[in-house]
């Protein structure tokens, strides 16, 4: 008598990803103001406290956006470990990329010339802007460079191209994803630059190139290397600009 074999088990299906959906998708959203305000608030009381006067209003401005950031990606973090019990930095992307660092930054190159080119085509302003006001010496403006190249792009890229774009694509698939998540990113920054639509509409171009980075190699680093690298290559014109007119300094 031949005996039967057990069936065998089916495989396991695998990981769906992204593991969050937009429950949790609002939630790190209502953090966005709360984390800013405890932020603008802990720096301010701070300042008094310890009677500090810092003389240039970037850095006091950084540091309360500094603090911000901490405490709203503290919250994500303690969502994931409470809530899925999984990894905050390798959740959101944060792994090598097959694609070289040089590429990585040669793409942020072309893309900050592709935005230039864009930027000239529908005749783009040349308006004053928070950001711009705040570029009135030296010291400011290495201060805003250094944050615009480190920590601003990582936040971002984190927060858009780690967390949202992933559950868009999920959604709506790859192309209409990447798209949707630029309209945030591209609204984000539409006040920074002086409420000018031509302003976050390159915003959103150049996220959207982000996006496609983050989407081809599945590193959120590479995108922050890319968006990084953009960056670098404004500040270094900025940079070039203002040494052509020292009175600006």
């Amino acid at each position: 008598m031949i005996e039967e074999q057990p069936p065998e088990a089916p495989p396991p299906e695998p990981e769906r990803y992204p593991f969050w959906g937009y429950l949790d998708l609002l939630f790190f959203a209502g953090l966005v103001i709360p984390s800013m305000l405890i932020g603008w608030a802990v720096v301010k009381a701070g300042m008094f406290l310890f009677h500090i006067h810092a003389s240039l209003r970037v850095a006091e401005l950084l540091s309360e956006q500094f603090l911000g950031y901490g405490i709203l990606f503290g919250g994500l973090l303690a969502m994931f470990r409470m809530q899925y019990e999984r990894p905050f930095w390798r959740s959101l992307g944060w792994t090598s990329a097959s694609l070289p660092f040089l590429w990585n930054v040669i793409c942020g190159l072309g893309a900050a010339f592709v935005v230039a080119v864009m930027s000239y085509l529908i005749h783009t302003p040349n308006v004053s802007t928070p950001l711009t006001d705040m570029m009135q010496d030296r010291a400011s403006v290495m201060l805003l460079a250094t944050f615009g190249v480190t920590l601003g792009p990582l936040c971002e890229e984190l927060a858009f191209r780690g967390f949202l774009q992933p559950l868009l694509v999920r959604s709506l698939g790859a192309v209409p994803g990447i798209l949707a998540a630029t309209i945030p990113f591209g609204l984000l920054h539409f006040q920074e630059y002086g409420n000018s639509w031509r302003h976050a509409v390159l915003i959103a171009l150049a996220g959207a190139s982000f996006g496609w980075m983050r989407q081809a190699t599945g590193s959120t680093r590479a995108a922050t290397i890319m968006h990084a690298s953009y960056n670098a290559l404004f500040f270094f014109v900025l940079f070039a600009q203002r040494r052509e007119l020292p009175h600006m300094w």
